[in-house]
């Protein structure tokens, strides 16, 4: 996958500064957070085409918050080599949130790519209430990632199918 190459400390170092952000937007303004990123496997975590797909989902997102009414409080968008970050305030109940999250993930093309959290009040991420499918085989994805059932070329491989079938 053609990209810039980024270590674990990179990700850790995003990591730590993503959930000091959503601590802060919670802390501020007393509402969830919502917080989207791209579930992209491998040391390349953006290029061209998942910085579009990341696009679609925030388009998708911003759409669905707007059909529900539901008000942004707070933004804050990172483009980064350790991904495409968006974490926003949210001013709904955290398992609205959630429920439009999830749809999201199930029904866009791109969907099983996207990594949309909603970290409620109490600072806790809501867990969705089914798995998600392995983009290779099927399963249940936790299952295939903690076997290490696929390789992360394999990985790649599907994420570029994907991509391609769904830009062109």
């Amino acid at each position: 996958m053609n990209g810039i190459n980024v270590t674990i400390t990179d990700m850790m170092n995003c990591r730590d500064r993503r959930v000091s952000i959503q601590n802060e937007l919670i802390s501020k303004y007393d509402k969830p957070v919502l917080s989207f990123c791209m579930n992209i496997p491998g040391p390349v975590k953006t290029n061209e085409q998942i910085r579009k797909a990341f696009d679609s989902g925030k388009a998708e997102l911003l759409k669905a918050l707007s059909a529900h009414n539901i008000t942004i409080l707070h933004t804050e968008e990172f483009h980064e080599p350790s991904g495409d970050e968006l974490i926003m305030a949210l001013d709904a109940p955290a398992e609205d949130i959630k429920t439009l999250a999830t749809e999201i993930e199930e029904s866009h093309p791109l969907g099983r790519l996207f990594d949309m959290d909603v970290i409620g009040t109490d600072g806790m991420k809501l867990s969705r209430g089914t798995y998600r499918k392995c983009i290779i085989c099927g399963c249940q994805a936790q299952e295939c990632a903690r076997s290490r059932k696929h390789s992360v070329e394999e990985l790649q491989a599907r994420i570029e199918e994907l991509l391609n079938q769904f830009f062109i």
